[in-house]
């Protein structure tokens, strides 16, 4: 297994899908780019393309708070957030503490809740924030919460990472808000990657889900702006209606939340992409 460049572990995460997605910017034309995502959670997909050198910049964004100060303390304040990880009991007490400031967010300092956020990440099922910890609160389960808590790893991949700062940005927007706010900057080879959460079992996997009209107001956006867009999306009927004007393939995907199994998601693209032919792809 290919270690992660992200210090994330992220439900949904599209590293997985970096062949595909590489192979479709260097056949239109985007290699060197600059790479968007609104939705960009544990960044995999995005860390992968910036440092294998297919994009040359990262514009991200997530509205979730927590994300969102973890990537900036991760870019804004490296020395105190690897200190920290580095120091940091892991342990039930300390389970809690970091659970009480992930309650509590919208108050919370930013590296503490970027602390907390790693730590959470890290100790829980499936790198699920509101999940329960590895092991159980009695910690009598097979693995324990430390088995995904390397530090000398997170210390690695942060650090890694905060050198490129001046190539990623990242925001703390509502999605339409950032897409409006990239179609501001004029920039000169863009391209959209656009994963949102999961239509079915949003609600179970992420903090911040959405109901039908915020699925219906994001394609709403992707209808109507002129940059180029790759979409991703569990494979649902209600999905596939609102794209129903644009090419759309399946693809398989290995899922580890809760148990692990290989599922069936949406690809689908803007006009700008002739039809894509990929072994990982079939038309839907």
């Amino acid at each position: 297994m290919k270690r992660s460049i992200s210090p994330l572990r992220y439900p949904g995460g599209k590293a997985s899908i970096f062949n595909m997605a590489n192979d479709v910017i260097e056949s239109h034309g985007y290699v060197g780019g600059q790479y968007i995502e609104p939705y960009a959670g544990g960044c995999g997909l995005a860390l992968t393309l910036f440092f294998k050198g297919v994009v040359s910049e990262l514009h991200l964004n997530d509205i979730d708070r927590s994300i969102w100060a973890l990537w900036h303390s991760i870019l804004n304040d490296t020395d105190r957030l690897v200190s920290r990880l580095i120091e940091i009991p892991i342990n039930m007490d300390e389970w809690y503490i970091q659970k009480e400031i992930q309650d509590n967010k919208d108050k919370s300092e930013i590296l503490d809740l970027a602390v907390s956020t790693l730590y959470l990440n890290r100790t829980n099922r499936s790198g699920i924030i509101k999940a329960g910890v590895i092991g159980g609160k009695k910690q009598d389960g097979n693995y324990k919460m430390d088995c995904r808590f390397n530090r000398e790893r997170l210390a690695e991949q942060i650090i890694h990472i905060s050198k490129s700062r001046d190539k990623i940005s990242f925001h703390n927007m509502d999605a339409v808000d950032f897409i409006d706010y990239i179609e501001g900057l004029s920039l000169n080879n863009p391209i959209l990657m656009v994963d949102p959460p999961y239509y079915n079992k949003g609600q179970s996997l992420y903090t911040n889900f959405y109901k039908h009209d915020d699925h219906a107001n994001i394609a709403d956006k992707l209808k109507e702006t002129s940059l180029p867009w790759l979409l991703t999306y569990d494979n649902t009927p209600e999905i596939s209606e609102l794209y129903s004007e644009f090419s759309q393939y399946h693809f398989s995907i290995n899922y580890s939340a809760a148990r692990k199994r290989i599922g069936t998601e949406l690809f689908i693209t803007s006009n700008d992409f002739s039809v894509i032919k990929h072994e990982l792809l079939n038309t839907a």
